[in-house]
């Protein structure tokens, strides 16, 4: 059975490694997958993350990250843009998740960008996710 949308599973699948304090999570392989967390590693969200080449696709290996008391760092993770009604903004319409101190991912046409990056930039595109 083929996945209709990997953003969604990647994301899923790190919402609940955080809600069983996971400290590793597997995610398929894609170049949007690698993009986002990409961006959760630049920001701060994650750890680290590898490549896993099994001879297909391959795998993400995403180390989570807590705080030193145990506390999640990702309090919410939601998808915004879907396969069934994608949204797009341009760079002065881009939200600012918790004042500025949570984050959006945006596929840009120079990259997947966090909304800060892009607002660097001056990209506008489509609003894949916050992170709070």
């Amino acid at each position: 059975m083929s996945m209709q949308d990997t953003i969604a599973d990647m994301l899923t699948r790190i919402r609940n490694a955080n809600r069983n304090a996971a400290r590793t999570v597997t995610v398929l392989n894609s170049k949007i997958c690698r993009g986002i967390a990409a961006v959760l590693k630049d920001e701060g969200y994650i750890n680290d993350f590898d490549i896993i080449e099994d001879g297909r696709q391959g795998l993400i290996r995403i180390q989570m990250k807590y705080g030193p008391r145990g506390e999640k760092v990702i309090n919410t993770l939601d998808r915004v843009s879907k396969p069934s009604c994608r949204v797009y903004t341009g760079v002065e319409d881009l939200p600012r998740p918790l004042g500025g101190l949570g984050i959006c991912i945006v596929s840009t046409s120079s990259g997947i960008l966090s909304d800060r990056q892009a607002r660097e930039k001056r990209v506008g595109g489509e609003l894949l996710c916050t992170v709070e």
